[in-house]
Formats: C-alpha cells, structure tokens, sequence
C-alpha cells in the first residue's frame, strides 16, 4: 500500500494546479453560457450551415503577451466580417489615410451589414458593412493587383502571429451565394469606388472573409489592437498606431452594426463580430479578447460571444469610458540631492558646496503610463517650487508614453531652456521609442542630458554644482592618510607608523581591484583616482574618489561582498589586514577610534538608504 502523500506535497500540487483569478472567471463564463442555446447557426452561406452549434471557445490575450484559454478555442472557423478592421488598418497603410478616407466614410450607417445602400456622397458609410470592406478590398486591389489577397492573408497572419489559411469549401460557398456582394460591388463601381475589375475585388473580399481562424487567433489579433498595432506574442510592430487609432475609431461606432449603440453603451470595448461565430473585442492599452460560438442573435452576432463581453466589460469594470487613472500617482518620489545625494563619495570641500546648494537639483521619479494629464501634472509640480539648475526626470518605471505625453513633456523641456535649466533623463536608452518619440519635438535643444543610470545622472549634476560655485574636483591630484575620514582623529605619530605599513598600488581603468567572494586579506585608502563599488550582477553601490577607503568591510567580514574597479587611473595605499591587526594592538586607541569612525561611516550610509526608502514612501 503506498503511503499517502504529505500535506506539504498536496499543497504544492494544490497551488500547481491552482488557477489565476481571470482564468477562474473566464471559466465561469464558459460554463455559464454553453447552457445559452438561443440564436442559430448562419445558414445564408451553405457551408456555414455546417458549424457545430456547440462549439465554445473563449480566449483572452494580455498585452505583455500571455494568452488564456477555455473551452474550444483550437477548433478553426471562418473569420468572416471580423478581417474589415485588419483590412481597414492595412489599407491606411499601404494607401494613405487621404486615399483611404476619400473613398470610404467613417459613420454608422444604423443598417444591417449587407445593406446596398451608400451615403449622400455615394460612398460606403464606413469600413465596417460590406461595402466598406469591399471597397477596402478594392483598395488594395488597387495597389497590389493579382497579389492583393496574398498581402492581406499575410498581413492577417502577422496580427494573429502564425500563418493562417483558407477555407477553400467555404470560398466556393460564399462565390456561389454571393449576389447580394456583387450588387454591392457593381454599385461601388458605378459610384467609381470601386475602379478594378469587380469579379477580381470580390473574389478578394470573399478570401479574406473565408480565412481560417481559432478563438486564440481573434485574441491575439484583438490585443495586437489594443497594443498600438504591436503584437503582444511576436513583438511585431504589424502597422502604424495611427491605423490603429483610426480603426478602433470605427469599431467603436460600427463594429456591431445595427447594433453598435447598445453594444458601446453596455460593454463599452471597440469589437467585431462575424458571422462565423466569431466576436473580436480590443480593449485599446488593456487586453483583447476572442469568443467562437456560431450561434448567431438577428443582428448576426455570436449569443454567447456577446454574453461573455458584456459579462467581463460589468464584472471588472471595463467600459473605456470609465477610466480611473489618476495623473497624481504618475510620480513616486521628487526631491533634491540633499536628501537623496548620489553614490560617490565626496571630500569635505565638495561636501560643503553641495549642502549649501542642494536646491540647485531636482530629481523627479515617475512611475506608469506618461500620459497628456500626467505630464501635466508633473509640469505644475515642478512650477510649484523654486527653480532649480538641474532637473532629473527618472523613466525607469515608466511602462509607456503617449505621443500627446511625450509632446507635452518635449514642450516643458523647451519651456525649462527658455529659464536655462538643464534637463537630465535617465532610464531611459537613446535607442529606445520613446527616446525617438521625444526627440521628434527637442530638435535644437542643447540643455539635454542622458545617463541610463539615476545615480550616474545626479553625481553629474552634483558635478556641475560643484564647479559652478568655485569647487574642483581633481581626480589626479594626490591624497594622504590624513585626509581619510576612517582614520579621522589619529595623531601625527599614529598616522606615520600606520603609512609604514602601506605600499602604494598602481591599478589601469576598468581594472578589477577587489573580487566578491575573494578572502579579505587588505585595506584600501585611495590615494588617487576614482573607483567604483559594485555587486556581482553589475548594480553600482558606491563611487570613492581620492580621499576614500575601501574594503575597509575586512574589518567585520571574512570575504568580499562586492566587486570594486578602477573607474580610471589610480593609486591607493594597500595595508595588509595582518600587518593592521598588529597596529591596532601596538595603538589600542587608534584601534578604537578608527572602530567608531567606521561605526559612523556605516551608520552614514544606512541614513541615506532609509532617506532613500522614506522618499519613495511619502512622495
């Protein structure tokens, strides 16, 4: 008889099998809605005729590219109506928005989506009925000719992030039964919408429309929507936001047809259905959602696709109108450099400079979305107090920026030069989109800085104050064992006896001094130079300059606990932690002083870490 198994293994094969919150609901809904048997099956194209009624499939992608699945969400169908958005998107594109948009109108007809019906100016009233889409379809047909449908198969695939396929049954089936299309397309080649062969555009508007597709794929597709034409799985850029914004626009007002009023005024996220069974939805900065049920409602929605948007849109509160981001949490922590200074440690003179001028350096810390009302706010921050030189802007925590963000945020810096304040950007690489973002309205600007690193960015400016008022900070020039501030308070005679024991060591920049994990034999006391203290994985803990000690933590510890390089020449004095034992023996109370410096050096630093802490805690 096998023994049971321990409590501690149930629990860790409880939580494995564990589901995440959303995964729980969506499974709820599933299970929910399969008992919805309302609506039929859509019958007017034979071969859909032939759908399972029971198939149900929901998915869910998130943007950062995680998918959740529940019920039927590998089994292939016909995307349908659900390609005019993609299509739409790729036509502004590859047109132009003004060849795109004088062809086709971007209000809701208030008609079914088969309607052979045009606006006062003889065009579709938008992309989203058919004669949008095969006025869409012709458009590209325009630009690609015989190649058109292979570009939009493709282009479909880069929003779903895997080649996608026809169903060729269903193509004859639509090409059989689709008079009603030709009506149309002969009437947008009459209004001279449509200039191509009609038979060619429409034998490329029923292509696209009998595209294979899972409820994953409309997921991911939906989400590559919501994240500005990126897709979340593949990190593809597939087409521009502008197409983007633009299509959502028309989702939002006639993606559901006859039916797209009630549907943003209950649910609230732009979607498409699909006669297929399909229902897209892209919640723009959130997620995207996909639904397969080929039970359709009068309007030619998917029921249950339909209950299972509503149900998520109320359950967590996602109309997108009903926004609740708060510009006032976009910053974390704003404050000068006497309360939070940089790493590197300074001598007396700079010292004094920079407490008498800590004003002269704002650092600002934002964390989030970097929106319109967010900079904004942080603009009227920044008002609100004296101004400074220096100010630092720290966009490590910031997940993303805006183009109306980053115009204003360019605008305040024009505004700063203007008062000839220089503005310093760290977390953030030149390379990255939001740097180019930026860069699009600084053009000329000359008082901006960069340094990825926060601290990097404030021993600039620290550097800057100090010249500014008289200091300078001469990295060549030679110190003696006096000016330590870990042997403060030792005598002339105590002084003399310990620099007996010190040689003088030469290290070449980017030199490693001390190694983690190596014995502590040594004491270093920095005689020229400047070196940097690091952790293993490259975090910078300390920048000593001349004047400094390091690995004085021999002296408590039996290993390093962190790298230290030679951030350029230098020279320090090396003591042997042996011959320094003996020294404190032969001068017991040097050996105490030097003890209580370090106390204070340590004790130092903890202020300024839990002043570090405390800023993040009250801004």
């Amino acid at each position: 008889m096998k023994p049971a198994p321990s409590a501690s293994t149930a629990n860790a094969a409880a939580w494995a099998a564990s589901k995440p919150p959303l995964l729980r609901f969506l499974s709820t809904c599933h299970t929910d809605f399969s008992a919805e048997t309302g609506g039929a099956v859509a019958d007017y194209i034979p071969e859909l005729g032939k759908a399972d009624p029971d198939h149900f499939g929901i998915s869910l992608a998130t943007l950062d590219g995680h998918v959740y699945e529940v019920g039927d969400t590998r089994i292939p169908f016909t995307i349908q109506s659900m390609s005019k958005p993609f299509v739409f998107a790729l036509a502004l594109d590859t047109l132009g928005a003004a060849r795109v948009e004088s062809a086709i109108g971007v209000e809701p007809s208030g008609d079914p989506f088969n309607s052979i019906r045009l606006n006062a100016d003889n065009h579709p009233f938008n992309p989203m009925v058919n004669a949008g889409a095969i006025a869409c379809s012709g458009l590209i047909h325009e630009a690609k000719g015989a190649d058109a449908f292979e570009y939009i198969r493709q282009a479909l695939g880069r929003f779903a992030g895997r080649e996608l396929e026809v169903d060729e049954a269903v193509f004859a089936s639509e090409s059989a039964t689709g008079d009603r299309n030709r009506a149309i397309g002969y009437l947008l080649r009459t209004s001279a919408v449509v200039k191509d062969d009609v038979g060619a555009v429409l034998a490329v508007y029923f292509r696209q429309c009998s595209v294979l597709v899972t409820a994953r794929d409309i997921a991911v597709m939906a989400a590559t929507l919501a994240n500005r034409g990126v897709n979340p799985v593949t990190g593809e850029q597939v087409v521009t936001p502008y197409a983007i914004s633009r299509t959502l626009s028309v989702m939002t007002s006639s993606g559901m047809y006859d039916y797209a009023g009630e549907w943003i005024y209950r649910v609230g996220i732009p979607a498409k259905s699909g006669v297929g069974g399909g229902i897209l939805a892209a919640l723009p900065a959130r997620l995207g959602l996909g639904s397969y049920s080929p039970r359709l409602d009068k309007h030619g929605n998917s029921v249950r696709g339909i209950k299972v948007c509503e149900a998520l849109s109320r359950h967590y509160d996602l109309h997108m109108l009903n926004r609740s981001d708060d510009a006032r949490n976009s910053i974390i922590a704003d404050y000068n450099i006497g309360k939070n200074p940089s790493r590197r440690s300074r001598r007396s003179q700079e010292q004094k400079i920079l407490a008498a001028h800590h004003q002269e350096v704002r650092v600002i810390e934002l964390v989030g979305t970097l929106s319109f009302s967010n900079v904004d706010y942080v603009s009227r921050q920044l008002a609100a107090r004296p101004r400074p030189q220096f100010v630092i802007f720290d966009l490590r925590r910031v997940a993303a920026m805006t183009r109306a963000g980053a115009r204003l945020l360019a605008e305040e810096f024009r505004e700063l030069a203007a008062y000839h304040v220089t503005v310093i950007l760290s977390g953030i690489r030149r390379s990255s989109a939001e740097w180019k973002m930026i860069g699009q309205w600084t053009e000329g600007l000359s008082n901006i800085r960069n340094y990825f690193l926060l601290d990097a960015a404030i021993e600039w400016a620290e550097d800057q104050v100090v010249y500014r008022h008289g200091g300078a900070i001469d990295f060549h020039e030679n110190t003696e064992l006096s000016e330590q501030p870990l042997l403060a308070g030792l005598t002339a005679e105590e002084l003399t006896d310990l620099a007996s024991l010190a040689t003088v060591r030469s290290y070449r920049s980017g030199e490693k001094i001390v190694a983690a994990g190596d014995p502590a034999t040594s004491l270093f006391f920095l005689r020229s130079g400047v070196v940097h203290v690091s952790l293993p994985d490259g975090i910078r803990l300390a920048t000593q300059t001349a004047g400094m000690a390091f690995g004085e933590m021999a002296l408590l510890e039996s290993h390093r606990s962190a790298d230290v390089t030679a951030d350029m020449a230098a020279t320090a004095y090396e003591i042997p932690l042996g011959d320094f034992e003996r020294f404190r023996k032969q001068h017991p109370r040097a050996a105490e002083q030097i003890m209580r410096n370090l106390a204070q050096l340590l004790a130092d630093r903890l202020i300024v870490a839990n002043t570090r802490v405390n800023l993040l805690r009250t801004s």
